[in-house]
């Protein structure tokens, strides 16, 4: 996307989530939030439950649900060991760095990872959404067979939203802002300019994944008015539901 969108594109409509919400993370998701123009309910928080959770950590999480702010799972530490396999090395110098903890995992770890991490929301008086985010939306080696018995019924990856439940994939086009570096920047700038479009002229619903240094990054100036030039904003769940059912639209 432009600085500006072209007005001759038409404005899509959008998924809005905030990644790697944590105590560490706190001040910085507060401020995208104040920011940001779409309401609670249209913006999904991305939590990452095996961090240092204090008393007053958990208070303000709940306070966020309570506003409306649908709290959906996010990995379990966010943070992996160094990549062993040639796919996690590339992935981590690429993209993930060392987020991609499902990368270091067995099916059968992240089965477990996945469950536990809906489970922290429960024992902590939370109830997660039917989201679910690997870190670095890299899902590993676990099969859609395997999902379909989840606790959460849908799973976003790079590519779009897997429906477990109907067991069909959403493709959805992607905007981020993670750019820390020159090359990042060049990289996302016309990934995310080639996205809007495609967004723009399709009944695709445009997901922007805002990361909480987003505003203190290279592409920090496209974050909000990105945010604040879709047309409609829209849950996860309605945005799968509309691309089931053509009908809806």
């Amino acid at each position: 996307m432009p600085a500006a969108p072209s007005e001759s594109l038409v404005a899509p409509r959008a998924l809005v989530s905030i990644h790697d919400v944590m105590p560490e993370t706190r001040e910085q998701v507060s401020r995208i939030l104040a920011l940001l123009p779409q309401s609670p309910q249209a913006v999904t928080l991305l939590v990452v439950p095996g961090r240092n959770w204090q008393t007053a950590d958990l208070d303000w999480l709940h306070q966020l649900q309570q506003q409306g702010y649908p709290l959906a799972g996010h990995g379990w530490l966010h943070r992996c060991d160094p990549p062993i396999s040639l796919y996690h090395r590339v992935h981590s110098l690429l993209l993930s760095r060392r987020v991609a903890e499902h990368l270091s995992l067995s099916a059968s770890g992240i089965d477990a990872l996945i469950r536990n991490c809906h489970q922290w929301f429960l024992d902590q008086g939370l109830q997660p959404c039917e989201l679910y985010v690997p870190p670095a939306w890299a899902m590993g080696a676990i099969n859609r067979q395997q999902l379909a018995d989840m606790p959460f019924r849908l799973f976003e990856t790079l590519s779009g939203v897997y429906d477990a439940q109907a067991q069909k994939m959403h493709p959805l086009p992607l905007v981020g802002f993670e750019a820390d570096t020159p090359l990042r920047e060049w990289l996302l700038r016309g990934f995310n300019h080639l996205n809007w479009r495609r967004a723009s002229h399709s009944d695709q619903p445009l997901r922007i994944g805002i990361h909480p240094q987003d505003l203190s990054l290279r592409l920090r100036n496209q974050v909000i008015p990105m945010a604040q030039s879709v047309s409609a904003s829209l849950t996860y769940g309605d945005a799968v539901d509309l691309q089931r059912d053509p009908r809806l639209l």
